[in-house]
């Protein structure tokens, strides 16, 4: 399976997507393709992104405003999801008596 996709790709691949939709969505800045020699170039998480776009602007009948703030509102959760999954890892590789200090501060109310 390709990581690379065309615009006719993504078209035929997200079958709730319209051609004048994905222009609205990379219009709109939801969506941000690569460009190769004039033409767009989308990767599977692009491919993700559209078709919860999809879900969004139609079983929910969000309109751009709306997709703007949902969109918004899920990519700060996905970064703040990021950002715990890093301090884990910091965390998980202090030696034991800290980390167990680390947790224990946690808890605290």
């Amino acid at each position: 399976m390709t990581d690379r996709y065309s615009e006719d790709d993504v078209v035929a691949s997200v079958t709730r997507l319209t051609r004048s939709q994905l222009v609205t969505f990379i219009e709109g800045d939801f969506v941000r393709p690569e460009r190769e020699a004039g033409a767009y170039v989308f990767r599977r998480i692009d491919l993700a992104r559209l078709e919860l776009l999809c879900d969004l602007s139609q079983d929910l009948d969000l309109d751009e405003i709306g997709l703007g703030i949902v969109i918004s509102l899920i990519d700060q959760l996905h970064a703040a999801l990021q950002d715990i999954a890093t301090m884990s890892r910091a965390i998980g590789a202090l030696p034991a008596d800290l980390q167990a200090r680390i947790i224990a501060e946690m808890k605290r109310p």
